[in-house]
């Protein structure tokens, strides 16, 4: 589920707190600071005109906007702060987001993620939310092509044979994508007792690391995560005070609720995280959407070692081709190709390889049969030497041109990674 308030940046909620709960913890009142930064330095204001283009039944899971104060240039910007909720996946934290919305005063309106594999009880809890509340929550759905062609080559429960994150990235990490691409910023639910192997580093307030706003490209979007700081109990405490729904299978046993083939009941004593994907290890226990807080022991940006947790592979698409050591090295000793490539090379695991993910799939099924390739290289681990002695690369993600008649690649020399100045590239050396 999700949501956005109306209010001025400039000024406080004035949302009671009860008990130990609040839910923007000590250092909301350093966050309007933090967000006009980030609305300076890394978003671009969002004009009145863009919205009064939008009629109201197709603006993408925004509900009321945070006016900001006032520039120097005396041009009013205003970001778009929406609230995401994984299904209610961690717990109840977004359902008292919503209402703390409610008690702002504020017009506010809520988006949920449908797999199309939650359990009955949840979707009779969004129900009752919208009953409580009187709202109509917006359902971001899967493209159901690709759920057809993930069910039909791997089956229903490929995920417990060959781990989640296809299935996930599939049914909820895309599907998140492309709703937040018309968005500035975003506000999640994310606690960092939930999984303290994953998310013990969460910020309250951050540029997004993963996913693309509206101008698209890293750092144009702002996320949110005021109940980081938050325990549990606390949050607990604060809906049973207020008496707000929660999904009956709370009482059930279950803490932490996903989809119903991957949730299960926890013990008294477990962690509220091992009830979801079971069959993994601990710290597997992420579905995508917040892969960018997770702490990973692979190399960093820089090469250093974090971890060795495997990573889930990105840029997958029947209109891209994986490269491997010897196929890229081919495609370097033809001096006069039958087609010109366009390669990337990445690391999974980066956090700027994954926010460019939706922009290079893109790209991909644009030039499918225009007769320019689009393929991908994995040039971390022990390809990374060669990467950087042959292949140009200084940074994560490093994209080359193979052009028709050459046999040198031609680097992407600029930062802006969205799918028109990719075209706009190739085009101009086709």
């Amino acid at each position: 589920m999700a949501l956005a308030l109306t209010s001025s940046l400039s000024s406080e909620l004035k949302a009671p707190s009860v008990g130990a709960f609040q839910p923007l913890d000590r250092q909301f009142n350093n966050l309007t600071a933090t967000i006009n930064l980030s609305t300076r330095r890394a978003v671009k204001p969002l004009r009145a005109a863009a919205e009064s283009r939008r009629s109201d039944s197709v603006a993408p899971l925004t509900a009321t906007t945070f006016a900001a104060p006032t520039t120097e240039e005396g041009v009013k910007e205003e970001v778009k702060i929406v609230e995401e909720e994984e299904n209610f996946e961690d717990g109840a934290e977004d359902v008292a987001l919503i209402e703390y919305a409610k008690l702002t005063g504020r017009p506010f309106r809520v988006f949920s993620l449908d797999t199309g594999r939650l359990n009955p009880e949840t979707y009779r809890f969004f129900d009752e939310v919208e009953k409580h509340y009187g709202i109509r929550i917006e359902y971001m759905f899967p493209d159901s092509v690709e759920v057809q062609g993930l069910v039909r080559n791997k089956g229903l429960f490929s995920f417990y044979e060959d781990g989640h994150q296809e299935c996930c990235r599939v049914r909820k990490v895309r599907p998140l994508r492309r709703a937040l691409k018309g968005l500035r910023a975003w506000i999640t639910g994310q606690r960092k007792d939930q999984s303290p192997g994953t998310r013990s580093e969460v910020p309250v307030v951050q540029v997004d690391p993963v996913f693309e706003g509206l101008d698209g490209g890293v750092g144009s979007l702002v996320k949110w995560n005021p109940v980081a700081n938050v325990e549990g109990d606390n949050v607990w405490n604060f809906l049973r005070t207020m008496n707000v729904p929660v999904n009956s299978l709370h009482s059930q046993g279950y803490v932490s609720i996903g989809c119903e083939p991957c949730t299960r009941p926890v013990l008294p004593g477990q962690h509220e995280r091992e009830g979801r994907w079971w069959w993994e290890d601990a710290k597997a226990k992420e579905c995508g959407l917040h892969k960018g807080n997770i702490k990973e022991n692979s190399e960093n940006q820089n090469g250093s070692a974090q971890s060795n947790v495997e990573v889930a592979d990105i840029f997958e698409s029947d209109n891209l081709v994986s490269l491997t050591r010897a196929g890229i090295e081919n495609l370097m000793r033809l001096e006069d190709r039958r087609d010109p490539w366009v390669v990337v090379l990445y690391a999974p695991w980066c956090q700027f390889c994954q926010a460019m993910e939706g922009s290079y799939l893109e790209l991909a099924d644009k030039l499918a049969g225009s007769g320019v390739k689009v393929g991908k290289f994995r040039a971390d681990g022990d390809q990374k030497a060669f990467a950087k002695s042959e292949l140009q690369l200084g940074s994560f993600p490093t994209i080359l041109l193979f052009p028709k008649h050459s046999s040198q690649p031609i680097k992407y020399p600029s930062e802006n990674r969205d799918v028109d100045s990719l075209l706009a590239f190739i085009n101009a050396l086709r």
